[in-house]
């Protein structure tokens, strides 16, 4: 958590993610609990983070909450970093036809982060949610953006996978999740059979630029009780469609593809 590797900076952006991943006002005795950093240390850099905008104190309460320059920042991110805006009237119109839950995820490190959803007219609960990161070994959108990264970067980010066994159905180990990725690659989407969550199931597509380049991954997701696999992949042609119409906006407005020469460049 610290960040020690990366000096004060890293230290102090550990700090934030802490304070921010209570998902709640969080006392200095909790951050303290679970922080390696030194008492005066994690308190100097609190202070500096407060004074900075970046989390915000209440004395009367004596807690910690994520500040109101993070916030700004934070959506400065979303707006030209995510997917979310150009992938909108694609999310409603695919949850439109399908009447089941849609998931738009992009990779964040080594793990997945839900940028956004859209619920199905009868809605489930299940574990992800809007801005919330998950697994990226045991999920449909997780597995399929795995699918498509480039060697190096694969075995890179399979580095950072747990392997924890969720359920029965979660792959245990590296070498199975490599063998899924090569039927994934070949057909040109995947599933989730319950290897994250008991009784919820999904099929999802790359989001893939003009290069191949991995933008992120659209998923539908259902329960076992009211669908299954085989209808799910039934909506695979529809899910394709609009993941190709995601892409193209995309690369068109926020993420166009460089050629190797320009990057070479840099």
């Amino acid at each position: 958590m610290s960040g020690s590797g990366d000096g004060t900076v890293g230290k102090a952006l550990g700090v934030l993610d802490q304070v921010a991943g209570f998902g709640r006002p969080v006392r200095f005795s909790e951050l303290l609990e679970q922080s390696d950093l030194p008492k005066a240390t994690l308190y100097r850099l609190l202070q500096t983070l407060t004074n900075q905008g970046m989390v915000a104190y209440d004395p009367e309460r004596g807690v910690y909450s994520p500040g109101m320059r993070l916030v700004r920042l934070a959506h400065a991110a979303w707006a030209q970093s995510s997917l979310a805006e150009v992938a909108r009237p694609y999310l409603d119109r695919l949850s439109r036809e399908a009447g089941e839950t849609v998931h738009l995820a992009q990779l964040d490190g080594g793990h997945v982060l839900y940028v956004d959803k859209r619920n199905a007219a009868d809605p489930v609960e299940m574990y992800s949610q809007s801005g919330k990161v998950g697994p990226a070994y045991c999920t449909g959108v997780g597995k399929a953006m795995l699918a498509h990264l480039p060697a190096d970067d694969l075995t890179r980010v399979l580095k950072q996978q747990s392997f924890h066994r969720f359920t029965p159905a979660t792959l245990p180990d590296e070498a199975a999740l490599r063998a899924e990725l090569a039927e994934i690659r070949e057909h040109g989407y995947g599933f989730d059979r319950e290897e994250h969550e008991p009784g919820i199931i999904c099929v999802a597509v790359p989001i893939l630029s003009g290069r191949g380049r991995c933008l992120g991954a659209l998923s539908v997701t259902g329960t076992t009780t009211r669908t299954n696999l085989a209808e799910l992949e039934r909506l695979v042609p529809r899910i394709k469609a609009a993941a190709q119409a995601i892409a193209e906006e995309a690369q068109h407005w926020r993420f166009p593809d460089r050629p190797v020469e320009a990057e070479e460049e840099r």
